[in-house]
């Protein structure tokens, strides 16, 4: 009888150390899986919206001889007309194209991740992002007001004013879902914003309206669609990266494959008047430096 029970004391003991051991197992085999680790952030925002937004010139323009006055005046988005002879409640509108959603329906998708790195750590940041519908109001120009130290509201004069003048009536951008690497640290994929994807059904540009404030007339095209050169589906390939140089904000385009760009409905004064036709654009090529296919801009201050 003794010798039963230490039989079975034995096999309780070897039962539960391989048990154990198991259980140990799965959680090292869980830890080293591909997205046990990280962090997944899911934006479920249905829609933002900006009152009104002002870049400030706070130095003005100098030059005298071309109107300068030295005077801080500011870059104005308001809400106002969107050039369909509708209105918009806010400057700027953003909402999730509804026929280019995110498969979770989120405004994006992002995966975080730290890294050791070969030559420094670094933070990933892999970016999913819904098709959006951007509405813009209308953009104009107007006199900065004097900032007040401790406020987070400046203003302008305002439109009742007489130093505002209109630029565009307002615009709609398009775009469907893309994806974009951003890195923080080390970056070795050799940029801040990398993005070599694709943008489904391509950029859509509607109800652009530029205005003359000399002759109060307008230039209106009903839309302007960008797809790459050849694709079948109006897709538009992304290849470009985002970094910050000692001179300023550079981005840079690697795109060698060329784009087709389709102009709908140009109207000259108004709107209402007759449009004089289309303008189609095939194998649209650009380059940089030394034959580099592409572009390179560089955005500083002075």
């Amino acid at each position: 009888m003794k010798m039963f029970t230490k039989l079975a004391l034995v096999s309780s003991i070897a039962i539960s150390a391989n048990a154990m051991a198991m259980q140990s197992m799965d959680d090292a085999a869980l830890s080293s899986t591909t997205g046990q680790d990280g962090l997944n952030i899911g934006i479920g925002i249905s829609k933002v919206t900006i009152d009104q937004l002002a870049i400030h010139d706070n130095d003005g323009y100098t030059d005298t001889t071309k109107g300068g006055t030295s005077t801080a005046g500011a870059i104005v988005i308001k809400a106002n007309g969107d050039g369909t002879g509708g209105t918009i409640a806010h400057g700027v509108e953003i909402t999730p194209n509804m026929t280019s959603l995110l498969p979770s329906h989120n405004l994006a998708d992002l995966t975080i991740d730290t890294d050791a790195g070969a030559n420094g750590a670094f933070l990933n940041v892999a970016a999913k992002v819904s098709g959006l519908t951007i509405k813009i109001g209308e953009i104009g120009v107007d006199k900065s007001n004097s900032y007040t130290a401790g406020n987070v509201i400046r203003g302008v004069a305002g439109t009742n004013g007489t130093s505002y003048n209109k630029i565009l009536n307002g615009l709609t951008l398009t775009t469907g879902v893309m994806d974009a690497n951003i890195q923080l640290g080390a970056a070795p994929q050799g940029a801040m914003i990398n993005l070599n994807t694709t943008m489904q059904g391509g950029l859509e540009l509607s109800n652009l309206s530029l205005h003359d404030g000399s002759g109060t007339g307008d230039i209106v095209l009903d839309s302007i669609k960008v797809a790459s050169t050849g694709n079948a589906n109006g897709d538009l390939a992304l290849n470009a990266s985002v970094k910050v140089v000692p001179t300023g904000l550079q981005i840079t385009s690697n795109d060698a494959s060329g784009n087709d760009i389709y102009i709908k409905g140009i109207h000259l004064g108004a709107a209402s008047q007759a449009s004089i036709g289309d303008v189609e654009i095939s194998g649209l090529k650009t380059y940089y430096g030394a034959g580099n296919a592409g572009s390179q801009i560089t955005i500083t201050g002075h």
